[in-house]
């Protein structure tokens, strides 16, 4: 190799030993957030709006549902955990509930369903099986069939204390491990019945009033719609960045977020 080459390799190596001096690799502090399938999207979106304010920090956010939420917060695998459902005494043992907002769960059926309005002792008994034809509470003679979520779901535990009092939800019950997968299987069968969160509703499905009162912002802030639930983080141990994110999620922008996501801020 001529002396000329060699230079001009050193000449090269130089440069970028003198780019990575003034621009060193990006480091940065983790967050990993796990949880609840109703509270992921809306963390998601809190995340990434952060991070546009703290380039330094990079936060992970992945669902799981609100049992793996619990789980992963008590065991200091997650910094923040997720659940849409309130934490019983055993679960939150050393860990502290911070309650970003509240959202309604709507009952949802096919737009080809003719029923807009049912009582919660209708909904009772229609999930626990007791109820198996449409035609039973005003609707047309059709099968029902009952979709619910997978159980350690958040959203399944807030509709069972709210609506099923001593009973049960059916054995023969379709199971879907989403929000967004019960909303798909209500939206493709007309003799279908499942709740969804009220943040995800679409057109896809009719979304029925309980008790005479639709769900709506106004209705789960006034309490008067029965059946909510509360959008928690769960945290074990508060590192700096943790609070920081706390904070943010707690300020002005946070809250605008959280309201454009359909969730009633605390």
């Amino acid at each position: 190799m001529d002396s000329k080459f060699k230079l001009i390799i050193i000449v090269i190596i130089g440069i970028i030993l003198a780019y990575l001096l003034i621009n060193p690799i990006d480091s940065y502090e983790r967050i990993d957030v796990v949880g609840s399938t109703s509270v992921q999207p809306l963390a998601e979106h809190l995340a990434d709006e952060f991070m546009k304010t703290r380039p330094d920090i990079k936060i992970h956010v992945q669902g799981g549902g609100s049992g793996m939420g619990i789980r992963s917060t008590g065991q200091g695998i997650a910094d923040i955990g997720l659940s849409s459902k309130l934490l019983s005494n055993d679960e939150k043992k050393d860990i502290t509930e911070v309650e970003i907002g509240k959202e309604g769960i709507v009952i949802a059926v096919s737009n080809q369903n003719n029923i807009t309005d049912l009582s919660i002792d209708e909904i009772r008994d229609i999930f626990n099986g007791k109820i198996t034809n449409w035609k039973d509470v005003g609707g047309k003679s059709e099968t029902i069939h009952v979709i619910t979520r997978e159980e350690g779901s958040g959203t399944r535990s807030s509709f069972e204390s709210i609506v099923m009092g001593n009973t049960k939800i059916m054995n023969t019950a379709i199971v879907q491990s989403s929000t967004e997968a019960v909303k798909q299987s209500v939206a493709s069968d007309p003799g279908a019945i499942g709740f969804v969160s009220f943040a995800h509703i679409s057109d896809d499905v009719k979304t029925v009033s309980v008790n005479g009162v639709f769900p709506t912002e106004e209705t789960i802030t006034n309490g008067e719609y029965s059946i909510q639930r509360p959008f928690l983080f769960l945290i074990k141990d508060v590192n700096d960045n943790v609070k920081l994110f706390l904070d943010w999620v707690k300020s002005p922008a946070g809250t605008e977020i959280i309201k454009k996501e359909k969730i009633i801020p605390v």
